[in-house]
């Protein structure tokens, strides 16, 4: 992310094969633009986005930094993400101190396979190709900055309605700085993968079906605890309503130990295409 003046930054678009810049993408960036203008010993506690345009993944994205508070133990961001002259994504972050206090999580699933004994999907697609969508073998087949290893295949492959909720284990392809607000955009980034996708499951349908319109209209995310991401996290998801052409996702960020790292919660279109898109 490059500083372009005051409260003014700039970033770029990674090459990943999507006509739109990737949601999380944006998430990440603008949390980082959020940090470079909060001073050391805070750290992000809870963000709120929504999505109002495409990202247009050929030209720089600005995002400008509105200091709404700086307050005793707490501070207050508002990021502003624009191309073209126009708003595509706005972000509200909020920063707190450490403190004590309290303390009690749920605990991780016990019943989830470790990741080492699933399998990647690049030997999903040699072993299953035929099996899975093309959308997906396409998708899956792209070299990415993060590798996902779902639970249940059949999530991705079945046109069976299924429960809806999900767990899939998820890590970064390349090794992270023990760096906490660094590692919080990493968390922010990740978070957008596959949380959509929960809401279509009760319907037969996968995330990358060609006859659904989907994209993301807001995320919401508390982070609870820092945690080096130098080992695989368990993303545990559900949809408990989807409706009007929106579908409502939540999801739950385990470190591998059972820490609860961060929780998600999303809304995204769900829209059935009147014609399937080619």
């Amino acid at each position: 992310l490059e500083k372009l003046e005051h409260n003014l930054y700039r970033g770029s678009s990674h090459k990943v094969g999507w006509q739109r810049v990737f949601g999380g993408q944006v998430i990440g960036q603008a949390l980082v633009a959020a940090q470079r203008t909060v001073g050391e010993g805070r750290f992000v506690h809870s963000l709120h986005c929504y999505f109002m345009l495409p990202g247009d993944p050929t030209v720089p994205i600005i995002y400008d930094v509105d200091r709404l508070r700086d307050g005793g133990s707490f501070t207050t961001r508002r990021v502003t993400a624009i191309q073209h002259g126009r708003a595509i994504f706005s972000l509200e972050c909020s920063f707190q101190i450490e403190e004590e206090g309290l303390e009690h999580q749920m605990p991780m699933p016990l019943d989830v396979p470790q990741p080492e004994m699933l399998r990647s999907q690049f030997e999903l697609l040699e072993e299953a190709g035929h099996d899975i969508p093309e959308a997906v073998r396409t998708f899956w087949a792209r070299e990415r900055p993060i590798e996902i290893r779902p639970v249940n295949i059949e999530h991705y492959t079945s046109r069976r309605k299924l429960p809806p909720q999900q767990s899939v284990w998820i890590r970064t392809t390349g090794t992270v700085p023990d760096d906490r607000r660094l590692q919080a955009a990493i968390l922010a980034y990740l978070s957008d993968m596959t949380l959509l996708d929960t809401s279509t499951f009760a319907h037969g349908r996968i995330g990358f079906d060609p006859e659904i319109q989907m994209a993301s209209l807001d995320h919401a995310m508390w982070f609870h605890r820092g945690h080096k991401l130098d080992d695989w996290l368990l993303y545990t998801q559900d949809s408990p309503n989807t409706i009007g052409s929106r579908g409502f996702s939540r999801g739950f960020l385990y470190a591998r130990d059972g820490t609860l790292v961060a929780s998600t919660a999303q809304e995204g279109l769900v829209r059935l295409r009147t014609k399937p898109e080619k």
